[in-house]
């Protein structure tokens, strides 16, 4: 990446920095003209949801200063709004928990949020305010320090999200490996032929989603009578190494064992490191390997099959 386009990248994130704090502070001046702060509102929520904390892991999680947080917590304390505990694992640190008034304090403040947010997204249609919420978790996912080992779950593909595999899929193997468009020509192909057969009773699409967004999927469609092939496997590489891959080979497997397959192939390149350590951990062989020029690369295709 060139300088001018980093510093290009930098200023939109900026230019958006700006546009949401000015969204956020607009919102907390309606917070029916409360006396606290948009900060101690955050430290209230953050006690609210039940569960004492240290205030060393309170400043950790909303990335406060601690001699501002110290102050602030005993302002609480006078109020009567906190309690302050031993802790039992380590002396030198307090709980600290909401009391009934700091819970009778921060209902309306709670309340009143999520009437103004209410407010904001009805001006958005259905589709609109899913695609924010959406591109909202998106933003805090690439940002997190490390991945979050939340529930994944497999479903079949909405309307659209096949389109948006081939897209994602084409957009990342460009961007990783020059991969040329014949590739995007491929997975539409797939998509195209699994669509229009319609056959649920031999092939079956998942997706892999994640705290609502989609980050993995997968294909199982007949080659013939009894073998079948594995398509478009995939999982979005900031959460790769979870387990998220392994579960959805795993679900091709049964799927393909109960519609009376008795192989399942995959085909990929020996470049895709991850997908092979995926076939091999699920007791895949390597079949055979040909030197092949695709997708505008030189190539060494490889087949790996499962007997099943």
């Amino acid at each position: 990446m060139t300088d001018s386009e980093a510093r290009r990248r930098a200023q939109v994130v900026r230019h958006f920095n700006r546009f949401y704090t000015q969204h956020i502070g607009a919102l907390h001046e309606h917070l029916a003209k409360s006396e606290f702060s948009l900060t101690e509102v955050r430290v209230l929520h953050e006690l609210s949801r039940g569960r004492a904390q240290t205030a060393s892991v309170l400043g950790r999680a909303l990335g406060l200063d601690s001699g501002y947080l110290s102050r602030l917590l005993t302002s609480f304390e006078r109020r009567g709004l906190i309690t302050r505990r031993p802790s039992e694992s380590d002396a030198r640190q307090s709980l600290i928990a909401l009391t009934e008034d700091g819970h009778a304090v921060y209902a309306p403040l709670d309340a009143a949020a999520i009437d103004e947010v209410s407010a904001l997204l009805g001006h958005l249609t259905v589709l609109s305010q899913e695609q924010l919420i959406t591109a909202m978790k998106l933003i805090e996912r690439l940002l997190r320090d490390r991945p979050k080992h939340e529930l994944v779950t497999l479903r079949q593909p909405r309307a659209g999200e096949c389109s948006w595999l081939v897209y994602r899929q084409a957009q990342w193997f460009a961007a990783q490996y020059g991969w040329d468009r014949s590739f995007e020509g491929l997975l539409a192909r797939v998509v195209a032929d699994y669509t229009q057969r319609d056959d649920p009773l031999r092939e079956m699409c998942w997706v892999a989603e994640q705290d609502g967004m989609v980050v993995g999927s997968v294909c199982v469609v007949g080659v013939s009578t009894t073998v079948a092939g594995v398509r478009l496997l995939w999982v979005e590489p900031d959460v790769q190494r979870l387990g998220i891959g392994t579960q959805l080979l795993s679900e091709s497997m049964r799927f393909a064992r109960r519609t009376g397959y008795t192989k399942l192939t995959l085909t990929t390149a020996s470049s895709l490191g991850e997908t092979r350590r995926l076939c091999g951990r699920a007791g895949f062989r390597l079949a055979g390997t040909t030197a092949e020029r695709r997708f505008g690369k030189e190539l060494m295709i490889e087949r790996w099959e499962l007997e099943l």
